[in-house]
């Protein structure tokens, strides 16, 4: 199943950190924000993916052209440097097909110019490629499967440390609650699609506008509700945190985890599906 990631952000709200390069590029410890999503879907079996290329896309080709295994993998060094003998690997088994979907396309632009690579594909995945999560991807796929529904998208609680107020039209405070205690959900940008999906998309429309609500009106777009870790990479402070998460519990690395079995039963627990009735 081909694996769909949207690479042509500018990152604007990380300018200052990421001039240089494009937003899936920023670094999560020694790795790319990309390569950390990657590695997600590659320990599900889905290693065939599609970047669709944008802003200073030749960063994210020279990144793979140059790809360094002994980074992140451990190896024996020998013969003054001439031999170099890798203990294990990372993207030996991946496949990337590399697109340039424009420097200023939107969402539904990008997935629109990448319809040949996917034509053969009755399901594939999507992702916004700037967010991190360890939702049970095998459960949100069964689920979608089973519904016949055309997409499917990952609905997650924000973690913005802003408040909801309630008040009356006078303004009066009838009450004040953190946006995590609410029952407010938001697209988290992890898509299961099937081929039909093209045909709702029309040029120029945005992904989650006209499309999705198009879906919505024939009752084909599904929603899976997830409590569990999930954190995008908007401003300089979420990359702050994935980089203190990524050294300690790093819970978006589902791949390095020695008891997946028991704590996917135990998420799975938390999380449902639902019709989505507005975005």
């Amino acid at each position: 199943m081909k694996v769909v990631l949207f690479c042509g952000g500018a990152g604007m709200r990380l300018r200052g950190y990421a001039d240089d390069v494009p937003k899936p590029m920023v670094q999560i410890g020694t790795r790319p924000i990309l390569w950390h999503l990657m590695k997600y879907y590659a320990h599900f079996g889905h290693k065939d993916f599609v970047l669709c290329l944008g802003y200073k896309g030749n960063c994210i080709k020279d990144y793979f052209l140059h790809y360094d295994e002994s980074v992140s993998n451990d190896f024996v060094w020998s013969n003054g440097g001439k031999r170099v003998e890798m203990l294990n690997r990372d993207i030996d088994d991946w496949t990337i097909t590399f697109v340039e979907t424009g420097a200023n396309a939107n969402i539904g632009q990008r997935l629109k110019a990448i319809e040949p690579y996917v034509q053969d594909e009755e399901i594939f995945l999507a992702n916004y490629g700037d967010g991190l999560s360890d939702v049970p991807l095998p459960s949100m796929l069964d689920r979608f499967r089973e519904s016949g529904a055309v997409a499917s998208l990952l609905l997650v609680q924000p973690t913005s440390s802003f408040d909801i107020v309630h008040a009356e039209q006078d303004g009066t405070v009838k009450e004040i609650r953190p946006i995590p205690s609410t029952d407010i959900w938001i697209n988290g940008g992890f898509f299961a699609m099937r081929r039909e999906i093209f045909q709702y998309i029309r040029p120029g429309e945005e992904l989650v506008r006209e499309p999705f609500q198009r879906l919505i009106e024939q009752q084909a777009l599904l929603a899976y509700k997830y409590r569990g870790f999930w954190q995008c990479m908007d401003t300089f402070k979420d990359k702050q945190h994935l980089e203190t998460l990524n050294q300690a519990a790093a819970p978006w690395k589902v791949w390095s985890q020695n008891c997946a079995a028991n704590r996917t039963s135990a998420l799975e627990e938390n999380s449902q599906l639902a019709v989505l009735a507005q975005l």
